[in-house]
């Protein structure tokens, strides 16, 4: 049986056509000069995005996500742990990136108001993070 790690790895080389252009916006410092990671796993789930410096989780969803109570399960167990979780629909990634980029933006924007920045040291998943947390979902 493969493992998360495994699992993530699998998960980056067969990128949705969404996925693949958010992540050209994404990589490489290329936004708001913030490190984001893709298909990372956080405890026994895998994240479409993350950037870990301000605990923002951005998942990407197609029509089988729709009412997903696995979903909500999950938000809320990164929600409980201090991520803030953003959702966008695949064609809205794809037709909308500016807004998309918007409200990413905005996001990070207020949790870079309302927390200190971290330290270097920080343990992965660990320390301050964004005091407005929760769920958002952006359509």
């Amino acid at each position: 049986m493969p493992s998360y790690r495994d699992f993530s790895r699998q998960l980056r080389k067969d990128q949705t056509d969404a996925e693949r252009a958010l992540w050209q916006q994404l990589r490489g410092h290329r936004f708001m000069d913030l490190k984001f990671k893709r298909q990372k796993v956080v405890g026994h789930y895998i994240v479409d995005f993350i950037c870990l410096e301000r605990m923002l989780v951005i998942e990407l969803d197609g029509g089988q996500h729709l009412g997903s109570a696995s979903d909500l399960e999950r938000d809320a167990w990164l929600c409980a742990r201090g991520f803030q979780v953003l959702r966008f629909w695949n064609h809205d990634v794809l037709l909308k990136m500016d807004s998309v980029l918007e409200a990413i933006r905005l996001a990070l924007d207020s949790s870079s108001q309302s927390s200190p920045q971290p330290s270097a040291a920080r343990p992965a998943l660990k320390g301050e993070g964004a005091v407005r947390r929760g769920l958002q979902s952006w359509s």
